[in-house]
């Protein structure tokens, strides 16, 4: 049998009989969950993705574009180039904001074969030294622990509310930290306690229930934005939604998937699969989470067991503003005076394509007046971790998603925890004013106006 052969029979071996046969190899990709050939055969290096992409967009370099991403992962496919640092440094770079998907014109998964690539060379090169030991702390000990994560969450509010923080800005203590860490701190919102475990698992409806629904109340979501949390819940619960929080769900995975840790995102994943099976519909509202969760599919697309449970569960899954909007939500009734714009999370937009919801939940607010946000799809630089990984990239992204917010905004909205910190420093380093708002928020404060005027006995606006 020639090598040709012998891989084609490991593949068809590998499709067939799942991950305990991955004995396959592809070119110089010789470790389990091999990318897929499908993803990059439709690629004819138009150039459609260069303006689209980020990395591209501030090097000029053909390696830090899509296509040439692309290139450099079916080379290694082909046997002409190695798994190496000359080609993890290219693929790890990349922001994983898939804004080149929405460009392309023959829809190149190329957010997919990047994730898969990673997987390769983490198998392959696995971090060591200090850099290794921090990944896998945080990846397989503490995001994937909700009890660990729990206790992290009242470090931090213990360190806010006991005047520790205040004693470490004031004295410069926090100058031994790396500037980005420096700069998360300054913006660190005020940690409130989960959700998970502090709610019941089944939240009612208000009046008569329409629907019940599932909740991912996420990891560092349920930690740093427990408040954004509470405030989908009750709008959820304010539209006749009854809410589940299974207990047993866990951390989405997205941010081992990205880091080419896919045998803990899978886990993690068959985790979330099992705490939601009882639901038809599940629903997230961190633009990053509900990517991945609606991937889950594509993570397990060379284990013919889970993959059929997987794209199950995936098509269960839907941002929360899509699906308010989708269910004919409640339109507030009291004029709440304010000028805000809107950034287009990248997993949100150019992930799940939602774009129009977000905007029309904002609008249906009385007195919002929405001023649209030049370039809002562009990439903001927080790409999960990657404001921390790269933070030079991630700096100069974040330059220029701040010199196009229009002036005289009072508040910028968006659908993920990510950004809403990463944009929250960007308007701090440039001595700007203008609240940073997660779009489920505002449409909490909205009702809550309304319910104020009932009790008032106040007349509403019809």
């Amino acid at each position: 049998m020639s090598v040709g052969q012998k891989e084609s029979a490991n593949l068809v071996n590998l499709l067939e009989n799942g991950p305990a046969c991955q004995t396959a190899t592809l070119g110089n990709y010789l470790w389990d969950d091999l990318p897929d050939q499908d993803k990059w055969a439709d690629c004819v290096h138009c150039g459609m993705c260069l303006e689209a992409c980020p990395t591209y967009q501030e090097t000029g370099e053909e390696q830090h574009s899509p296509r040439g991403r692309v290139y450099l992962i079916k080379a290694v496919a082909e046997g002409k180039i190695d798994v190496n640092e000359a080609f993890s440094k290219p693929v790890f770079d990349c922001l994983d904001c898939r804004a080149c998907e929405t460009a392309c014109p023959a829809d190149v998964q190329v957010g997919g074969l990047i994730e898969e690539a990673r997987g390769q060379i983490r198998q392959a090169m696995p971090l060591t030294g200090l850099q290794g030991k921090l990944s896998n702390t945080a990846l397989k000990e503490l995001f994937p622990k909700q009890n660990r994560m729990n206790m992290l969450g009242g470090l931090m509010r213990f360190y806010q509310k006991s005047g520790i923080q205040t004693i470490a800005r004031k004295t410069g203590l926090l100058n031994i930290l790396p500037n980005p860490l420096q700069e998360m701190e300054s913006i660190l919102p005020e940690v409130g306690k989960p959700v998970l475990g502090r709610y019941p698992e089944i939240v009612p409806a208000e009046g008569m229930t329409k629907k019940r629904v599932g909740m991912l109340t996420g990891c560092i979501m349920d930690v740093m934005f427990s408040d954004v949390n509470e405030a989908t819940i009750r709008v959820l619960t304010h539209n006749g939604f009854e809410v589940g929080l299974p207990k047993q769900q866990g951390c989405c995975g997205a941010l081992h998937v990205h880091a080419g840790e896919r045998e803990t995102g899978k886990m993690l994943a068959k985790q979330n699969i099992e705490a939601f099976k009882d639901y038809d519909k599940v629903l997230v509202n961190a633009a990053g989470c509900g990517c991945a969760l609606q991937e889950y599919d594509e993570l397990f697309r060379n284990d013919p067991n889970m993959q059929p449970l997987a794209k199950e569960f995936s098509e269960k899954v839907e941002d929360v503003s899509k699906f308010l909007y989708d269910h004919d939500f409640k339109r507030p009734t009291t004029e709440m005076k304010t000028k805000i714009t809107y950034h287009d999370a990248c997993h949100l937009a150019h992930g799940q394509g939602v774009r129009f919801e977000p905007r029309q939940l904002l609008n249906e607010i009385p007195g919002v007046e929405m001023v649209e946000l030049p370039n809002a799809d562009r990439c903001c630089g927080s790409a999960g971790i990657y404001n921390l990984t790269h933070p030079e990239m991630a700096g100069k992204l974040l330059e220029r998603k701040i010199d196009d917010v229009p002036d005289n905004i009072e508040m910028i909205s968006m659908g993920n925890p990510g950004c809403m910190l990463q944009i929250a420093m960007g308007v701090k380093k440039h001595g700007r004013s203008e609240k940073v708002v997660h779009t489920v928020q505002l449409l909490d404060w909205a009702y809550e106006k309304d319910k104020a005027q009932v009790k008032e006995n106040i007349p509403v606006k019809s």
